[in-house]
């Protein structure tokens, strides 16, 4: 029986840390600690329910699909569990499953997303900032690495993806994921807070992208005009 939120919350923090132990390094134990920091600053700023907030961030991948033959309920299922387990009121453990349901970036290619709740646009803007970003770029090219993708082939070029389905068959090179998610991701934030945020974190992204195709196509002309200094 929990008796107050911070011994639930740590209740939570157990549960996800052990249940994450040896997943994939972009959607490990540390992925949902960024999340759930940033949801609850998010929700503080914005005044959602910070519970609720903070439970969702922190079950939101506790089965993430993509690991689990596509099958969304395992980790829907999971949640609600551990949370009826733990003699969560009901009312709290609706409104977080109603994140749980809806916080996938599959979820963006359906049609009633302005129904979602403010605790389930704060856990998605707060999910989809740590796709962003210096932290984004690294979690990136590990799940390339994971699927064994090409780092960028310039044969084949960016989709731009109609459905759930196409978005989730793709094995495009790591680079074209820029393109197809994650740079689309600034605009598709719900929140003035997490609006605010996207930017820097974009910017980042443009600047290595840059940086990756100069590298990309590098000549000796460069030596030419930048000679390296040795120490």
């Amino acid at each position: 029986m929990v008796t107050n939120n911070e011994t639930l919350i740590n209740a939570t923090i157990n549960y996800v840390k052990q249940v994450l132990n040896g997943a994939e390094a972009g959607h490990d134990w540390w992925h949902v600690q960024r999340v759930h920091r940033m949801a609850k600053a998010i929700a503080t700023k914005e005044g959602a329910n910070v519970l609720v907030v903070e439970l969702a961030a922190l079950l939101h991948d506790i089965a993430d699909a993509k690991f689990h033959q596509g099958d969304e309920k395992i980790g829907q299922e999971m949640a609600a569990s551990f949370l009826h387990q733990m003699h969560v009121d009901e009312t709290i453990i609706n409104d977080v499953m109603h994140v749980i349901q809806h916080i996938s970036f599959r979820k963006t290619f359906e049609s009633n997303q302005t129904e979602i709740s403010l605790a389930c646009k704060i856990v998605s803007d707060a999910d989809k900032l740590d796709a962003i970003g210096a932290i984004g770029i690294a979690r990136t090219f590990n799940y390339g690495g994971y699927k064994n993708r090409a780092i960028y082939d310039p044969s084949v070029q960016p989709q731009k993806y109609s459905s759930a389905l196409t978005y989730v068959n793709s094995s495009s090179p790591t680079i074209n994921h820029f393109y197809e998610k994650l740079l689309l991701i600034k605009d598709m934030m719900w929140t003035s807070t997490g609006k605010e945020l996207a930017i820097k974190r974009h910017a980042f992204m443009e600047q290595f992208l840059k940086h990756f195709y100069e590298e990309w196509d590098f000549t000796e002309q460069e030596l030419t005009h930048n000679p390296p200094t040795l120490k």
